[in-house]
Formats: structure tokens, sequence, C-alpha cells
């Protein structure tokens, strides 16, 4: 007889929605976010099971954070997509269209961008590896967790080429490497080389392969490629496997950082290190590149987001000269 300590319990609804997006291979950011607006849903609902509810629950929740709660529509919509994952990936329930929910209003905001002399005036308030990624944000429009993410191998100095990896929707990208970066960013390697070596001595090394390819190639998690460009100070142990790995950069510093530069430049605007993305796109535009261009080294699927950057061009956005200056 089967003692019922043998005997595998259920797992619980939130470790299925963990064990799902990992089997998807979402990020860890998301994987948290998701199971926040569920536990939301679920105490919004006096604790009820999710099966025991349908769409007119979920688009009661999602009316309340628009209407009570005054959230943004893209948090708005972040939470639905986080019960929408519940229900058709977890629970195999397809909801309805939720056509009740009262939607958040989407604002029309342009984006912060800053002047070539602003960009500079920061860049000087910064050094070391923050002043080499800022540099890099401004100078190939990636955006902040694209660089910190990327690997040494996908570096290529003789073309001078950036291949971002599983970008925004999981999409492969080449954008520049400036030409004035490498010399700084070949000497930063050959830092981080030496880290790594040190891990390596020290029994440690590997570093997070994605995709489970740690299954497939057990050995390139310690290579050289594989390793982060600009990895963490410090070790830390991996929330999936349970080892002690170096992750990348913390972006906070990186954040943080930009605010002070900003703030020590006496620049007012509400920058951030997306802003020097913004500043990218614009300042190519200006220089006379095509939409189709910038739309591209961005890694928009649409040109319609591209297009954004012409409302904040010189000119009004359509090259038109104020009659005043005239």
């Amino acid at each position: 007889m089967q003692a019922d300590s043998d005997i595998p319990h259920p797992r619980k609804l939130l470790e299925q929605v963990v064990d799902r997006l990992r089997v998807k291979h979402y990020s860890l950011r998301t994987e948290k976010t998701y199971v926040d607006w569920i536990k939301r849903f679920i105490w919004f609902h006096g604790k009820r099971h999710p099966k025991e509810m349908s769409a007119p629950e979920v688009e009661a929740f999602l009316s309340h954070l628009a209407v009570e709660r005054s959230v943004s529509a893209s948090t708005q919509n972040q939470a639905k997509s986080a019960l929408l994952f519940l229900y058709k990936e977890v629970l195999g329930i397809q909801l309805p269209w939720l056509d009740n929910v009262t939607q958040a209003k989407v604002p029309k905001r342009l984006p912060t961008v800053l002047t070539r002399e602003e960009v500079q005036s920061v860049l000087a308030r910064l050094d070391g590896t923050v002043w080499l990624i800022a540099s890099l944000l401004y100078g190939s429009g990636m955006r902040i967790m694209e660089c910190l993410r990327l690997r040494v191998k996908d570096v290529d100095f003789a073309r001078h080429e950036i291949l971002v990896r599983e970008g925004k929707g999981f999409k492969d990208r080449v954008t520049m490497l400036p030409v004035s970066l490498v010399p700084p960013l070949k000497e930063h390697l050959v830092r981080v080389k030496v880290l790594h070596d040190e891990d390596l001595a020290l029994g440690y090394g590997e570093v997070f392969m994605p995709m489970a390819l740690d299954k497939k190639y057990p050995a390139a998690g310690k290579s050289w490629g594989w390793q982060y460009v600009f990895p963490s100070r410090n070790l830390s142990i991996d929330p999936y496997s349970g080892k002690t790995r170096r992750h990348h950069a913390d972006e906070k510093v990186i954040q943080r950082a930009m605010k002070k530069a900003v703030l020590a430049a006496g620049i007012v605007k509400l920058a951030t290190p997306h802003s020097l993305r913004h500043s990218f796109a614009t300042h190519l535009l200006e220089s006379g590149y095509d939409i189709r261009t910038v739309q591209e080294l961005l890694g928009h699927s649409d040109v319609s987001t591209s297009m954004i950057y012409t409302h904040v061009l010189n000119k009004g956005g359509r090259g038109v000269v104020s009659p005043l200056d005239r």
C-alpha cells in the first residue's frame, strides 16, 4: 500500500501559473507581475477560486482598476494580460470578448527628447561603466534591459554591429555600434574577462542561459562568449536554479546615476535612460535618415510607432517654419 507521503499533491494555482510562465519562457519580472495581478484579482472577489468565476468577474476587476484606482491604460492592460494568461494557459478556459470593461484613458504624450547639447552635458557628468552604458543607449538606440542583457558574442567590433537578442516581443535585430565606443568597450571587456577568470577559479563563472540551452550545451554557460557585457559587481543566487551566478548589472543603478546627471546638468526635463533612446531616434531623423531605417534600428513592428518622433523635431514635425521666423 502506497504511503500518503508518496502520493504527489496537486500543484497550487499560483505554482501552476509559475510553471506555465517558465514553460513559455517569460521573464522573471513578468512572472512576478502576473502572479501579483492574479493575487489581487482573487482578493478582490473575496478569495474565490478563479474557476468559480468568468468574464463578468474579470470585467468587474478591470473596471475597478480604471474607475476606482484610476490606473493608467498600460497598467490595466498588464492586469488584463495576466488574467487572460491565467484562464487560457493555466485553467484552459477561453474567456469571451471582454466588452463591458471600462477602459482606462490612454494619454497622448510625446516622448521626452534631449537636445544634442543636453545629451553631451548629461554624458559628461557620468563616468566608468555607467557612462559606457548611457553612451550605448544613445549611440545605438537600445532599451536599457536590451543593453544590460547583452552578451559578449553579440558585439561585432569588425562590422560595428550589435545583435540585440530577444528584444521586445522576443524579436532579434541588428543595430549600430558607434565607432567612438569601440576602444572604451574593448577596454571594459578586458576587465570583465579578468573578473570572469576569477569566478572560474573559484568554481563559479556560469551564466544564465536562455531557452534551456544549458541542457543542450552544458559547458556553454561558462564560456566567455556567453558572459554578460555588463555583469553585476556581486554574485547572487539564481531564483530558477538555485545556483550562485553573476547576473547582469542592475538597471536601478543606471537610472539613479542618470537622474543625478540630469539634475547636475540643470536640465528640467523628466529625462530617464529611455530618453536616450528617444533622443537617438529623433536626432537620426533630424540628420535626414528615413523613418524606415529608424524603425528597423529601434525594432518597432509598425512604422506608425516610430512616427511619433516626427512630432518632436525642431520644426513641428512637418518641416514647417514659423511665419514669425521668416
